[in-house]
C-alpha cells in the first residue's frame, strides 16, 4: 500500500489487524460463521475462500470506520480524493450502482408536480427516479448516427425549443455515452442550459474511465455539468454496484443531495463495496494515463487484424465505418456486427459465449464488448480464434436470414421532438381497467406496462405512452431475433396489456 492511498481500504485493514472480536453485525462475524460451518462439515477451506476474504473486511459503522450518510474520516478523505481525481467540486460514493445516483439527484431536484426536460432515450433508472418524486417530464427525442442506426442526445436546437417552451423546468437530464461507446460532447448543452439558470445532469454510467486517456472521449464534468453519475465499476476496478455521483457549482443543494443519497442507499451500506471504489480511485492517481496503455494498444491490434483478414464479422469502430466528427466513440468498446447480414446481433452474441468470450450485451444488429484495462494477449487471441470459426462454420448457416439495422429507441417521424409533458407517479394505472391485445391490434391504445429491452434497458414504450406503428414495428424485430423484454407479461411480445377504454 506504500503506493497507494486509499484511506477507506487502510482504515479496514488496519481494524482487521487488531483480531477484532464480533459483537455487532453482520451476523457472519469477519467470516468466523462460515469457517466454523465448513469445518463442522469437514469441507475445503480452499472452496470458499474467495467469498470468505471478501466476509473479512465487510465490517458496520463502528468508532474505527466512518459512515457513509455522515463521512467524517476514511470516507470523506476518500470523497476529496475522488473529486480530486475525477474533476469534480465534490464526489459521493454510491454502493447501489448509478441507478441510486439518477433517482437521488432527481428527488433533490423535483417536488411532486414539477417538470424535468428529459433526453427521451435514458435508463429505467431514471423514470424510476420520475415516479418516485412524482414529477413530470418534457421527453426529447434524441438523434441518429447515420452510420451505425444508433441513437445518441437530443439536438441543441430541441434543447433550446423546450427551454423556451417550459421556463418552470427544474433542470435538464441528458444520458451519454450510450451502451455502444457513442459519447456526445455536451459543452454547448451545458452553457445553454446554465444560460437559462438551470442544472444539467448527466447519467455517464459508461464514462467513469473519461477523461483519464488523451485517446479517451471528455467527461461531462470538464465541460460543466453541474452533477455527473459514473458506474465506476463498469469500466474501471471498482466492485459491482460501486459507482459515483460528482457534482460542482451551486445549483445543486448538496445537503438536499446528501439526504437523499441516505433515503435511496441501504443504512448498512457495504464496506467491500466502498473499499473497491477506494482502491479503484487510488489506483486511478497512482498510474495516470499508464493506465489504458496496453488494452488501447490490444484494441488497436485486434482492429488492425479484423480489417486484415477482411472477415465478415467487422467492428462498428472500424476505421472506415464511423465518421461523425460530432461525436467521441470509445476506443475501449468492440462493436462487432455480420456486415453480410447473415447473423444478427443475438445469434453473433451467442456463439461467442460458445467459445468462452462473454460479450456485454446484444441487440439485433450489434453485439458489445466492453475492454477492461486488464484484458491479455492470450484473451485478444481467443477473440480473434472464436470470429474465425464463426465465419467458416456457422455464418454460411444464415445466408437465408439477413437482418437490418434496427435503432436501439424509437425514431421520430415527425414533429420536434418535443414531447407533451408526461406525469410520473407510482402507480397511476394500478387501478384501471386492462386488456391484453395482440400486438399488432394496439395501435393508438394507451401501453399498461413498459417495455424494456435489457440490456441496455432502454423503456421502448413507457406505461400510459401511445403505442405507435413505429413502436410496434420495432418491438417485433427485437423479438424476433429473441431480445428479451423486462416489463412485458407476454415476453415473447406477441400480444401487449394496454389500458381499456
Amino acid at each position: 500500500m506504500s503506493e497507494l492511498k486509499a484511506p477507506i481500504y487502510e482504515m479496514l485493514m488496519k481494524h482487521l489487524s487488531k483480531d477484532p472480536v464480533s459483537f455487532h453485525v453482520p451476523g457472519h462475524r469477519y467470516g468466523n460463521a462460515l469457517r466454523q460451518w465448513i469445518a463442522s462439515k469437514r469441507l475445503a477451506q480452499s472452496d470458499y475462500h474467495p467469498l470468505i476474504s471478501i466476509m473479512e473486511i465487510d465490517v458496520t459503522e463502528l468508532s474505527s470506520t466512518d459512515d457513509l450518510h455522515h463521512p467524517e474520516a476514511c470516507i470523506a478523505e476518500s470523497e476529496r480524493l475522488a473529486a480530486q481525481c475525477f474533476g469534480a467540486e465534490h464526489s459521493y460514493l454510491l454502493v447501489g450502482g448509478s441507478t441510486s445516483g439518477n433517482i437521488a439527484i432527481i428527488l433533490a431536484l423535483c417536488q411532486p408536480g414539477d417538470l424535468i426536460i428529459v433526453q427521451r432515450n435514458v435508463h429505467k433508472s431514471i423514470v424510476n427516479g420520475l415516479k418516485l418524486a412524482g414529477a413530470s417530464a418534457v421527453f426529447l427525442a434524441p438523434q441518429y448516427d447515420s452510420h451505425s442506426g444508433l441513437a445518441t442526445v437530443p439536438s441543441l436546437k430541441q434543447l433550446e425549443q423546450a427551454l423556451q417552451r417550459y421556463p418552470e423546468a427544474k433542470g435538464v437530464i441528458f444520458s451519454t455515452p450510450n451502451y455502444y461507446g457513442i459519447n456526445t460532447p455536451l459543452q454547448s448543452y451545458i452553457e445553454l442550459t446554465h444560460h437559462y439558470d438551470k442544472p444539467f445532469i448527466v447519467d455517464e454510467a459508461h464514462g467513469a474511465h473519461y477523461s483519464m486517456h488523451p485517446a479517451l472521449p471528455t467527461s461531462a464534468i470538464y465541460g460543466g455539468a453541474d452533477a455527473v453519475v459514473q458506474s465506476t465499476h463498469k469500466t474501471l476496478l471498482a466492485m459491482t454496484m460501486g459507482a459515483m455521483l460528482h457534482v460542482q457549482g451551486s445549483r445543486i443543494k448538496r445537503d438536499v443531495l446528501r439526504e437523499h443519497l441516505s433515503m435511496v442507499q441501504s443504512s448498512s451500506p457495504s464496506f467491500p463495496i466502498m473499499a473497491s471504489l477506494d482502491i479503484s480511485r487510488a489506483i486511478m492517481d497512482c498510474e495516470k494515463d499508464r493506465l489504458f496503455h496496453k488494452a488501447l494498444l490490444l484494441v488497436d491490434q485486434f482492429r488492425n487484424w479484423l480489417e486484415e483478414k477482411s472477415l465478415l464479422i467487422q467492428d462498428m469502430y472500424g476505421a472506415t465505418l464511423l465518421r461523425n466528427k460530432d461525436l467521441q466513440y470509445d476506443p475501449l468498446r468492440i462493436v462487432l456486427f455480420d456486415s453480410s447480414g447473415q447473423l444478427s446481433g443475438v445469434q453473433l452474441h451467442k456463439e461467442l459465449e460458445r467459445d468462452g468470450c462473454w460479450p456485454e450485451m446484444s441487440d439485433a444488429r450489434y453485439v458489445v464488448l466492453v475492454v477492461s484495462v486488464s484484458v491479455t494477449e492470450k484473451e485478444m487471441e481467443r477473440l480473434k480464434q472464436s470470429l474465425i470459426r464463426i465465419q467458416q462454420n456457422v455464418a454460411p448457416l444464415y445466408q437465408s436470414n439477413p437482418v437490418a439495422i434496427t435503432p436501439t429507441a424509437l425514431q421520430p417521424t415527425q414533429g420536434d421532438g418535443i414531447g407533451a409533458p408526461t406525469a410520473f407517479h407510482r402507480g397511476p394505472y394500478d387501478q384501471a381497467k386492462t386488456v391484453q391485445l395482440p400486438l399488432r391490434e394496439a395501435v393508438g391504445r394507451l401501453s399498461a406496462e413498459n417495455v424494456i429491452p435489457y440490456p441496455p434497458g432502454i423503456p421502448l414504450l413507457y406505461r400510459g405512452e401511445p403505442i405507435t406503428e413505429e413502436a410496434i414495428q420495432q418491438i417485433s424485430r427485437l423479438a424476433s431475433v429473441g431480445a428479451k423484454f423486462q416489463g412485458a407479461c407476454d415476453v415473447k411480445m406477441q400480444s401487449i396489456t394496454v389500458i381499456h377504454d
